[in-house]
């Protein structure tokens, strides 16, 4: 990597190209070309393989589904961190991922086949669905590489990892044997979330991936006590389906219950809450009333009716019972819960404690089986005719009070978003709850960008973790390596290497598919003591496969253990906000557990991309942006930059196309101006500029921001805050550079009889290829065009700027300080109605004390060509133009006085001009009382006839008197102007010398002749003819200015027409 002195680079060609016209489409796709026939990327790896390392984990993408938009975003932020890291020197390791297991694998083959579950999968044969899977895996892989490629993120593909080949199973299955020996991996019975669509358990992160909000139908029922006393049980389920499940009814110990009559109801007696007294009328109708009154603990131990008896009790465990549960409330429903030990966490510990029946007529596929309701058998137990077909029944049993529409957040698949349901079933665990300490503990030393991320949805995720579901029984994922003898379940052997199964079973896998289902079942050894070692049938879960991509892309231990050492862990990662739950838990969870180490170090978290109304984007919606349309018609640089710029990275992002054009498409289109001006006026290079010590004020000031500028961006994005560091950037180019600098110093560049000056040239030269490479890592592709054709080099081969340490704080504070009051002028001038190209005499200025001094003074100038003025005068103190007056803040002044308020605040009245100044620039003052900044707002009041216009400390007033020199000025600025759109008009090219005529009445022949050079620079005309008609114009136009008429023409020089008979180019 090679640098130049403060951030400049040599000069490399007398002339520079003109910015191409073909639009960003066309420029991206020839740089890219450019690249791939020079290798770029490679010579950027090369370039920096002896750097200081910087690691970079590329979250594995599922390539059997197209990218979109919001992957367009995460990889603009990732490609950004990784280009600022290589352009410091650093060797950036970003090895591309595919994530080739699991769900989205095998439902995307089903949909082709024409599959609506597990059933049609065993009918076609495991063997020919694995391999369909296979070849599924990379449809869409050419896709994600070429959007990759389009949008400018660069990526290793060479070395790329596959979680579903032999070389990664097998290190996944290390890891797995590693958890085992550290009593962490095992086999357990819990109710845990299963999809009946998919046939499978879920973790409790994937679970947290598919909330939506539904409107399910809840039921009050009625549970009849068999002690004779003829009083009935009231109970609330959302569930209606896990009725017929039913084995017991939990009631608060501690809670008090009450009788409940009505006369809707005779002769029936109904017991709930006692506090619920308002939802016993609203079920019992009008005249209920409450009657005794008992304890939780006293129901306890009661035996019931059950709602259905539709399924026989098994011989084992209690049922139809009354028990005790403290996470039994009364805050809804009726204060007493239906007991499902097998469909519900909460039930299913309760089982445990009071020894319940496990009843379970749901089977694998979520219909019920073994009811001895004919038309229940088959039936899903989550479809609404389900619930619908139990809810009848309850009613013609006499059963049924009441079904309320219950809305509410409930889980689905967040693959096929099927509605889940609380299954108890037997599953493989990973034992996270025992290193959950250790894991908000390394947790906590992780960089988090934003960090209430890490401390608030992550760090909580964190403090309710329960151990975490492994196994999957499922066909298309990594095998979960565990033998278990089929003469005694007990004993299991965990396998960590291929060279075990040789070892065992003489099995040496030599292609990919040996290693999955159901060719790994066929592999059996004898088991100790007779019996045959057999392979669990399940699968992993595919986040297990991601969250070793630290260990496995090296098929670590087996080869690279150097490679993985120096790689692990890694200095950033980046992913969508989803992740926090999903790849982010599971890259923790395993380094924790299996290496007591964070895997990480710096993440950023990107936010989901919204339409333009907050709206999330989804096929339906018909919402969803087109990522190749948009780079067509945007460019990617744009399409980069518009999701950085827009707002915070970690917010929310609402995509506007409208929005984009102004925010990235304007700064773009600034900065090709401000290029396309230099190439036409910085003329032949090579001439030698002063030193900066030596150059102008307003040279040394741009190039003081400049480095500023350089140090802001370097701190955003050290701190991995690219939207701060690129705004930083923007900022520069279209405040500091374009809308000032340029405008302020073309006359240096273009005027008439003379080559540009070599100081400005050489100041915006070095700015536009510090710029250029400020750029670089947000915006690729216009950075690089724009380095090569100032240098001629790369710009992703040139080292990233560094602060030249330029900065004049009171050369700042004064520029600063000219272009406040200048803005000012131009309020003023508004508010009065006076033309901006009408000269004034006097402007009077306030500015702090701070500010006055030889810079200031010295930038005097610039603030009267900005204003139009020809005098600038600097008042001791802005009374001399308003007077400040306070205003009292009853909000805040009313929480610290209380009732003391009115007289404090009629004290505001008699504050002194520098109290009220201290007041205003955030100091705190003591009158009659201690007043706070935040307690007083100042307002300012003119005291002289001129327009005023004031920000805080700074005010300037303008002498509106016109005198006639000054109106003849006037006409004069206003003759620029008519020629200059004439100009354009005829089509000339704004560096086109010209001849120009006017005639009319005298005042605009006076006014041209006062001022005919003056006209003349500016419009850059070698002649100019006044009172008589140029012959054969390329343009004229009659003109009428104030009230004045006459006539404009212009004639473009050279090709023969140049009146000292040189060429346009000489000539100039």
């Amino acid at each position: 990597m090679t640098d130049l002195p403060t951030n400049a680079a040599a000069p490399h060609d007398p002339r520079h190209p003109a910015w191409p016209e073909g639009g960003a489409d066309a420029l991206e796709r020839e740089l890219l070309a450019r690249w791939e026939a020079e290798g770029l990327f490679q010579q950027v790896q090369a370039a920096t393989a002896d750097g200081e390392g910087f690691v970079f984990f590329e979250g594995p993408p599922t390539a059997n589904g197209r990218p979109g938009i919001h992957h367009v975003f995460s990889r603009t932020i990732k490609d950004l961190i990784c280009r600022y890291q290589a352009m410091q020197g650093k060797r950036v390791t970003r090895i591309a991922g595919w994530d080739t297991h699991g769900l989205p694998v095998e439902l995307e083959v089903e949909k082709q086949l024409g599959f609506t579950g597990k059933k049609d999968i065993e009918a076609y044969g495991v063997a020919e669905f694995s391999k369909k899977c296979l070849e599924s895996v990379f449809t869409y892989r050419d896709e994600w590489v070429q959007l990759s490629n389009r949008t400018g993120y660069w990526l290793d593909y060479d070395n790329a990892y596959v979680t579903c080949t032999k070389e990664y199973v097998e290190s996944v299955w290390w890891l797995l044997q590693r958890l085992f020996q550290k009593e962490l991996l095992y086999r357990g019975h819990r109710v845990s979330p299963y999809c009946p669509r998919c046939g499978t358990v879920l973790s409790s992160h994937e679970l947290a991936l598919g909330y939506t909000e539904v409107a399910d139908k809840s039921v009050y029922v009625t549970f009849p006590l068999s002690d004779g006393s003829g009083r009935e049980l009231v109970v609330w389920t959302t569930t209606p389906w896990t009725l017929p499940s039913n084995v017991a009814v939990a009631v608060n110990p501690e809670l008090e219950y009450a009788e409940f009559t009505s006369p809707a109801h005779p002769g029936r007696i109904f017991v709930l809450a006692a506090s619920r007294e308002a939802k016993a009328t609203e079920l019992l109708g009008a005249g209920t009333t409450m009657g005794a009154r008992v304890t939780g603990a006293q129901l306890a131990g009661l035996r019931y009716e059950r709602p259905f008896d539709i399924v026989t009790m098994p011989a084992e465990g209690a049922h139809s019972v009354v028990v005790t549960g403290a996470f039994v409330t009364a805050d809804d429903g009726s204060g007493m819960v239906h007991m499902a030990p097998a469909f519900g966490a909460d039930d299913y510990a309760a089982g445990r404690e009071h020894g319940l029946a496990l009843v379970r007529p749901v089977a694998a596929d979520g219909t019920f089986f073994g009811t001895s309701w004919p038309e229940l058998n088959g039936q899903l137990v989550t479809a609404e005719a389900t619930n619908e077909l139990l809810i009848r029944k309850l009613k013609e049993l006499g059963r049924h009070l009441k079904t309320e529409q219950y809305i509410h957040s409930y889980p689905h698949c967040w693959r096929c978003r099927s509605k889940l349901i609380y299954y108890a079933r037997e599953s493989w665990f990973v034992r996270t709850s025992a290193v959950k300490a250790r894991m908000q503990e390394l947790n906590a030393g992780i960089a988090w960008h934003p960090p209430e991320v890490g401390t608030g949805r992550f760090g909580e995720w964190l403090g309710n973790n329960i151990d975490w579901a492994l196994s999957r029984e499922r066909y298309w994922g990594t095998p979960l390596p565990i033998w278990v003898s089929d003469r005694d379940p007990e004993y299991f052997e965990v396998i960590g290497s291929f060279a075990e199964l040789k070892e065992k079973a003489g099995f040496t896998p030599t292609g990919d598919l040996d290693v999955h289902k159901p060719w790994v079942d066929e592999i059996t050894w004898p088991a100790p003591g007779g019996g045959t070692m057999r392979r669990v049938p399940e699968v992993i879960d595919t986040w297990f496969d991601s969250g070793s991509m630290p260990y496995a892309q090296w098929h670590y231990p087996f080869e690279n253990k150097e490679q993985f050492e120096r790689h692990f862990p890694a200095d950033y990662i980046c992913e969508g906000i989803d992740q926090t739950r999903g790849w982010f838990y599971s890259l923790l969870a395993i380094g924790t557990a299996a290496f007591d180490a964070a895997p990480f170090k710096n993440v950023i978290v990107n936010e989901l991309v919204l339409d333009a109304s907050g709206q999330k984007m989804s096929k339906s919606r018909g919402n969803v942006v087109d990522p190749w349309k948009l780079v067509e018609k945007h460019g990617a640089d744009a399409a980069r930059l518009y999701m950085v710029l827009a707002s915070q990275v970690w917010q929310p992002k609402r995509f506007d196309e409208r929005q984009l054009q102004e925010t990235a498409g304007g700064f773009l289109n600034t900065l090709r101006n401000s290029y396309q001006f230099y190439a036409l006026y910085a003329g032949a290079e090579g001439v030698a500029a002063p030193a900066v010590a030596d150059r102008p004020l307003a040279d040394r000031w741009l190039l003081g921001r400049l480095d500023a500028t350089v140090a802001a961006v370097r701190a955003g994005f050290d701190d991995y805050d690219v939207t701060t560091g690129v705004r930083a950037l923007t900022e520069f180019v279209v405040d500091d550079l374009s809308n000032w600098w340029v405008r302020l110093n073309r006359g240096r560049f273009w005027a008439p009889g003379r080559d540009a000056d070599p100081s400005a040239v050489a100041t915006m030269h070095e700015a536009l290829v510090t710029v250029a490479r400020l750029l670089a890592p947000s915006a690729p592709f216009a950075s690089d065009w724009l380095h090569r054709a100032l240098t001629g080099t790369s710009v992703h081969l040139a080292a990233f700027p560094v602060d030249g340490g330029r900065l004049d704080p009171a050369l700042d504070r004064a520029m600063d300080a000219i272009r406040r009051l200048a803005s000012l002028g131009r309020a003023a001038r508004e508010t009065a109605g006076l033309k901006v190209r009408q000269p004034l005499a006097t402007i009077r200025v306030a500015v702090p004390v701070d500010v006055r001094g030889a810079e200031f003074d010295a930038l005097i100038p610039l603030l009267q060509g900005e204003t139009n003025v020809k005098r600038v005068e600097i008042v001791t103190s802005d009374a001399d133009l308003v007077r400040l007056r306070g205003k009292p803040n009853f909000r805040t002044l009313g929480k610290r006085f209380g009732a003391d308020v009115k007289a404090v605040a009629a004290s505001v009245a008699r504050l002194t001009p520098e109290q009220l100044r201290a007041l205003e620039q955030g100091e705190s003052v003591t009158a009659e009382h201690l007043l706070l900044p935040e307690d007083v707002t100042i307002e300012r009041e003119v005291v002289t006839e001129w327009p005023v216009a004031s920000a805080g400390p700074f005010v300037v007033a303008l002498d509106p008197a016109v005198s006639p020199a000054l109106a003849t000025e006037g006409l004069a600025r206003e003759l620029i102007s008519r020629i200059q759109r004439l100009r354009k008009e005829a089509g000339f090219a704004v560096s086109a010398r010209i001849e120009l005529s006017l005639t009319g009445d005298t005042a605009l022949l006076d006014a041209a002749r006062g001022h005919a050079e003056y006209i003349a620079g500016e419009t850059l005309a070698l002649e100019f003819r006044i009172g008589e008609a140029l012959q054969e114009p390329d343009r004229e136009e009659a003109v009428e200015i104030e009230g004045h008429v006459g006539a404009l023409a212009v004639r473009q020089l050279g090709n023969g027409r140049t009146p000292s008979g040189l060429e346009q180019g000489d000539a100039s």
